[in-house]
């Protein structure tokens, strides 16, 4: 129904920067939040950033000022633009959103397959 495939995951440097996109496509009616996620190896799934299909974002309280998200509704893409990168910031980043698909009455929550951020020290 709804396919989130994100990209721009890799290895960078301490300090460094990457971004990461995230394409939704299927038999979409609308889109609600958007956000991303992240899992480092033996931790749970943690909140990064959500934003609204006006725009408004919103952050987890450690990576305010480092990250930042933002979305094309026209392209259905979601995007997270990272700085200042840190090792603790390793982790798989997911990519979710919350969907209407043509002919259903109810928002669903969908997710990507994830990719990986490696920060090396």
């Amino acid at each position: 129904q709804v396919q989130l495939v994100e990209s721009g995951g890799g290895l960078v440097q301490a300090g460094g920067s990457l971004r990461l996109s995230c394409a939704a496509s299927g038999i979409i009616f609308s889109i609600n939040n958007m956000g991303w996620y992240r899992q480092a190896p033996g931790k749970q799934r943690e909140l990064v950033a959500t934003i609204t299909a006006g725009g408004v974002a919103d952050y987890a309280d450690s990576l305010k000022g480092r990250f930042t998200i933002s979305r094309d509704n026209a392209k259905k893409t979601v995007y997270l633009q990272m700085n200042s990168l840190k090792p603790e910031d390793t982790a798989v980043y997911y990519c979710n959103a919350q969907a209407l698909v043509l002919g259903s009455t109810s928002l669903n929550d969908y997710w990507g397959q994830g990719t990986q951020v490696t920060v090396s020290s």
